[in-house]
């Protein structure tokens, strides 16, 4: 095909630069881009970016985290132009982690009740925009989005996983990216491979989930190897390549980091399997469910005006301007004409 377009250009006098930017614009227009959205992370962002002065409207509602996510939302459909879309939720049902390990994110305080509250108002608003929420009962989104975002790249998709949480690095490939969205000091960043490895001074991929058991992680609860931080299991993954690589050497430490690390034996592989995302969650997948569709004006124009989001209702919908319009022009002759009578 490529071949056919070259031979019609070179007898159309155009050149191979000419030929080069036709066949990048062909593969840029078949191309499938998955953004996968970590809905809880992005909602508790979007509601704690408001603390401060929380959004309240003239019913006393709190709209703070349905303001900011529909922000986000809307900027990253018109920056980024996904094909394809969805937003994978938690559930209050316990996962194997809290099975194996009861203490696993056993510190983590409430929900918020502005934030709670506004959950179903987000569910109205992916279902305006006509995009997918998925969950899966005893696994969380995590585990969710690495098994969706594996599956769909072997389906030629570039995966792009929205997310603040660094755990998801270790799911990170030649078409998986992590895609951390900006706030007013940093801009959003997206990191691939070279990105990841140099974040956390590795070698490979497959060295995140070391690095993360070894560590651990205060906002999960889980406790990781006693005394060692960031420096020192960049070194220990340096040195042995592997958590198991440590282990299997700790006759080579001396002092009080080799009774620590023998004496975490137990604690640090399970961390490790604690930090590790699960990528074969039984779960159904249909990739043109999550297609970009159009968005279901009835619905986003009664909840934006229920919430009172009426900037975002002109961008959302411009149409609905133009309507208002039509309308105040028509009364305005209707009434010219009753007055001339």
């Amino acid at each position: 095909f490529f071949v056919e377009i070259h031979f019609g250009i070179i007898k159309k006098g155009f050149g191979i630069k000419y030929f080069i930017k036709v066949y990048f614009y062909l593969k840029m227009k078949d191309s499938k881009k998955l953004f996968l959205l970590d809905a809880y992370a992005l909602i508790y962002r979007a509601y704690f970016a408001f603390s401060k002065n929380p959004r309240i409207n003239s019913k006393g509602i709190n709209t703070s985290a349905v303001f900011g996510f529909t922000n986000t939302l809307i900027e990253l459909i018109k920056k980024e132009k996904p094909t394809h879309i969805a937003v994978v939720f938690d559930t209050k049902h316990p996962t194997e982690r809290h099975v194996e390990f009861p203490q696993y994110k056993a510190h983590r305080e409430e929900m918020p009740e502005g934030l709670r509250l506004s959950l179903p108002y987000i569910d109205e608003l992916l279902e305006g925009f006509n995009i997918l929420k998925i969950f899966k009962d005893g696994y969380e989104a995590d585990d969710v989005i690495g098994t969706i975002a594996k599956t769909a790249e072997k389906e030629g998709f570039q995966v792009f996983m929205m997310t603040p949480d660094k755990d998801f690095a270790q799911l990170v490939s030649e078409n998986i990216f992590i895609y951390k969205p900006g706030n007013k000091w940093q801009p959003t960043t997206i990191m691939g491979v070279n990105e990841v490895l140099k974040k956390f001074q590795i070698k490979r991929i497959d060295q995140v989930i070391d690095f993360l058991g070894m560590t651990g992680d205060v906002a999960d609860n889980i406790p990781g190897i006693v005394g060692v931080g960031e420096k020192t299991a960049q070194k220990f993954i340096k040195e042995y390549d592997s958590m198991e690589g440590l282990f299997a050497n700790t006759n080579q430490l001396k002092g009080k980091i080799k009774d620590k690390v023998e004496s975490s034996r137990e604690i640090g592989m399970l961390s490790k399997k604690l930090v590790t995302i699960i990528t074969n969650v039984p779960i159904q997948m249909n990739f043109s469910d999550m297609k970009i569709n159009q968005k279901n004006s009835n619905k986003i124009r009664k909840l934006f005006e229920e919430l009172e989001f009426r900037t975002l209702l002109k961008r959302v919908l411009p149409e609905h301007n133009h309507v208002k319009e039509i309308k105040v022009v028509n009364k305005e002759i209707k009434d010219q004409k009753i007055n001339n009578q």
